[in-house]
């Protein structure tokens, strides 16, 4: 990995995990998307697969969603998904929600590093096993308006079914239909 970019990556992270902490505390961290910076770091200073693919198959669609979903919001002035919404809120300072335009990186370097580092194909299980104590964990600890994870609904609190049946359909997209497609894409990607 490119010295560069392991240094950079590093400074970033170490702006962004003080900021996050004061401004939505250490909740916020359970958020796949927050995860997937550490697994990354982790990858480009060890040299280590398993991390970042892991949180490729776990984040890597969604992201690319996100990213889509924001674009739309500034082109169109709407976020057809309501995944970016927060970006145009006066309630969260300029700067934080800045620091959230990590989120258009992530697809990219995912793609670059599992290309580069080649892809763990223990990665969906090993993203499965995380999904089934970081979903759970993320209900347990967020209240409802901040829907970590999407713990209680898509993108917003549902209530057309119990919460912890929803957790069990939650855990069931992710591990049997969301992580195996991103698996088969990371495959093909690499060529592996």
């Amino acid at each position: 990995m490119p010295a560069w970019l392991r240094y950079s990556f590093t400074l970033f992270v170490a702006v962004l995990v003080p900021v996050y902490w004061r401004e939505y505390g250490p909740a916020n961290f359970l958020w796949f998307s927050d995860i997937a910076l550490f697994a990354i770091l982790a990858s480009l200073w060890t040299g280590h697969p398993l991390p970042v693919s892991m949180l490729a198959v776990g984040v890597l669609l969604l992201e690319v969603v996100w990213a889509a979903d924001f674009l739309l919001l500034l082109l169109a002035g709407a976020s057809p998904t309501g995944l970016s919404d927060y970006m145009r809120s006066p309630q969260i300072p300029l700067h934080v929600r800045a620091l959230s335009l990590f989120h258009l990186a992530l697809p990219p370097l995912l793609l670059w590093m599992t290309r580069r580092l080649g892809y763990d194909r223990r990665a969906w299980a090993a993203q499965s096993a995380l999904a089934l104590v970081v979903v759970p964990v993320s209900y347990l600890v967020s209240p409802p308006d901040r829907n970590i994870n999407w713990a209680y609904g898509p993108v917003g609190p549902q209530d057309w079914m119990p919460p912890l049946a929803w957790l069990v359909v939650l855990l069931a997209f992710l591990t049997l239909l969301l992580y195996p497609l991103t698996h088969r894409v990371l495959i093909w990607w690499t060529g592996r």
